[in-house]
């Protein structure tokens, strides 16, 4: 079984409150899971509305497809006109790690 995650360091573009910022995040969060069945979620920078730190994470039979998911969840983050992608780290392990 391999595990693996990716954390998105995101600065948002035409924001100026906490709740636009909300009102981003959400349908992001959202689209994720649905389009790429894993789990997502906002994981840092709650405080500070133009910075967003998402992590999204899924397991997987092989590593072959875990990375080819974290692939796809990347391109479609960096691929969003309205942010821009300060950084992408991500992290697999198998489960005998």
């Amino acid at each position: 079984m391999w595990i693996g995650w990716i954390e998105f360091d995101i600065l948002l573009g035409d924001v100026h409150s906490l709740k636009e910022k909300r009102a981003f995040v959400r349908p992001l969060v959202a689209e994720l899971k649905r389009r790429f069945e894993v789990s997502a979620a906002e994981v840092g920078d709650h405080g500070q509305y133009r910075r967003v730190r998402l992590g999204a994470g899924l397991v997987a039979a092989d590593r072959r497809h875990l990375v080819e998911v974290l692939d796809a969840v990347e391109r479609f983050v960096a691929a969003r006109p309205e942010l821009e992608l300060l950084s992408a780290r991500r992290r697999d392990l198998h489960s005998e790690d």
